[in-house]
C-alpha cells in the first residue's frame, strides 16, 4: 500500500470555516459585497495594526492596486526583488513600467538593502528615480524595514510591502503587511492561511484605501445609474470567501504553532546531515514558519533530493527561480544576482503544512536520510 501523498503546503480547514461558510451562504450574502467581507477586512485590520484593510480577488491584485495609488504608470521603473514569486513582478508590467530587480542577501534571503540604497543614490544622481520599491518578505520572514524605509524617505520613493507569505510575522515587534505606503497579503491555498484565493490590500492611508476599493469594483461611480469615469476591474473578493477568512483569522495562532513545530522537527531531525543549512533566521524579527526551507551542497544533490522525495509520494520545491533567470524578464536590468541565483540552484522547500501530521514529518525525514 503506497502512503498517501504528502503536499508542500496544503489548505487546513476545519468546522469553524465550515460554520461560518454556511451561514453566509444561507444569509443569502453570496454577492461580492455582504457582511462577512467587511468582518474579515477589520479582522484582519486588527490584527496585523493598520487603520484600513481592502479584501480582493488575489494578491496579486493588490499588488497591483498598490502600485497605481504610488503612481505608477507607463515608462516608469520600479525596483523589485528578483528572488520572488513572478506575481510581484507581473503587476509592474501590467502597468506598462519597467522592474528593475536587486539581489538578495545571504543572511536573511530577502532584498539587500544595501543594494536598494545604492540603486536609489545613483537614479537620484541621474536623475530618473524609480517610482516605487518593492520589497517581499520571504518563506514567511520580514524583509529588513529600517534601512528600507530611511532609503526610500530619503529619496521620496514610495515602499510597498508584498506580505503575501507573512502574515503573522512580524519585524522589531511590528507586523508583517504593515509597512510602506500598503502593504499586500495573499490567501491562495497554499499561504499561512486561505480563502481557497484571494488577497487583501493594507494601509494607513485612507485615499489609498478608498481609491483601491473603487477600482476594484469596475471603477463605478456613486450615482444611481452605470458611470465610469476611468477603467477599473473586477477585484473584489466574494463575501462567502471572506466567510472562510474569518474562520482562518481565529485560527491562525494555532496554524503558526504548528508549522514552528515541523520547523523545529527538520532542524532537530536533519541538522546532522553534511551539506544541509537551513534558511537564516534573522535576529529583527519573527517569522511565520510559512516554509521550511534549507541549501544543499550542490544542485545535483538537491535535484537528487527532490527526486527521492517524489519517489515517496512528497511533495517539495526548488527555492524560487530568481526573476532575472526567468525567459520573460530577460531584457530587465539586474544589480548583483550571484545570491539569489545560488539560493535558486540550491534551495528546497519541505512539506510545512499546519496540519501535517508526526508520521508525515518523519516520512520526510526519513526519504530525505535514505542512502
Amino acid at each position: 500500500m503506497t502512503d498517501t501523498r504528502i503536499f508542500l503546503s496544503p489548505p487546513d480547514v476545519s468546522e469553524v470555516e465550515r460554520k461560518l461558510l454556511l451561514e453566509a451562504f444561507d444569509s443569502n450574502w453570496v454577492a461580492p459585497v455582504g457582511p462577512d467581507l467587511d468582518a474579515f477586512e477589520a479582522q484582519v485590520a486588527e490584527l496585523v495594526g493598520v487603520r484600513h484593510a481592502v479584501a480582493l480577488a488575489s494578491g496579486t491584485a493588490a499588488l497591483h492596486l498598490a502600485l497605481v495609488a504610488a503612481g505608477v504608470r507607463r515608462g516608469d521603473t520600479v525596483l523589485v526583488p528578483s528572488f520572488t514569486f513572478a506575481a510581484t513582478a507581473n503587476a509592474v508590467m501590467y502597468l506598462g513600467a519597467r522592474p528593475v530587480f536587486l539581489d538578495s542577501t545571504a543572511a536573511s534571503w530577502n532584498v539587500d538593502p544595501d543594494l536598494v540604497a545604492q540603486e536609489l543614490r545613483a537614479r537620484a544622481s541621474a536623475g530618473r528615480l524609480p517610482r516605487a520599491v518593492v520589497a517581499v518578505d520571504m518563506y514567511g520572514q520580514c524583509a529588513d524595514y529600517e534601512p528600507l524605509l530611511d532609503a526610500c524617505d530619503r529619496y521620496g520613493v514610495a515602499l510597498i510591502e508584498d506580505a503575501a507569505e507573512a502574515l503573522g510575522a512580524s519585524y522589531r515587534g511590528r507586523a508583517a503587511g504593515s509597512f510602506g505606503l500598503a502593504g499586500v497579503l495573499s490567501f491562495n491555498g497554499n499561504k499561512i492561511i486561505t480563502t481557497g484565493g484571494g488577497g487583501m490590500l493594507l494601509t494607513d492611508d485612507g485615499r489609498v484605501a478608498t481609491q483601491a476599493r473603487h477600482l476594484a469594483t469596475q471603477a463605478r461611480e456613486p450615482v444611481p445609474h452605470y458611470e465610469h469615469r476611468t477603467v477599473g476591474y473586477n477585484y473584489r473578493l466574494s463575501n462567502l470567501l471572506a466567510a472562510v477568512g474569518r474562520g482562518q483569522v481565529q485560527r491562525l495562532s494555532e496554524m503558526i504553532a504548528a508549522r514552528k513545530e515541523t520547523a523545529g522537527f527538520y532542524r532537530a531531525a536533519l541538522g546532522d546531515l553534511p551539506g544541509l543549512t537551513f534558511m537564516p533566521i534573522a535576529d529583527y524579527g519573527l517569522p511565520n514558519w510559512w516554509l521550511t526551507c534549507l541549501l544543499v551542497d550542490s544542485q545535483k544533490t538537491r535535484d537528487q533530493l527532490l527526486a527521492r522525495l517524489a519517489r515517496h509520494n512528497i511533495e517539495a520545491r526548488p527555492a524560487w527561480k530568481p526573476m532575472h533567470l526567468q525567459p520573460v524578464f530577460r531584457d530587465c536590468v539586474m544589480r548583483g544576482g550571484e545570491v539569489s541565483a545560488d539560493l535558486f540552484r540550491r534551495g528546497l522547500c519541505l512539506p510545512s503544512g499546519s496540519a501535517l501530521t508526526e508520521h508525515d514529518r518523519e516520512r520526510v525525514v526519513s526519504a530525505l536520510r535514505e542512502g
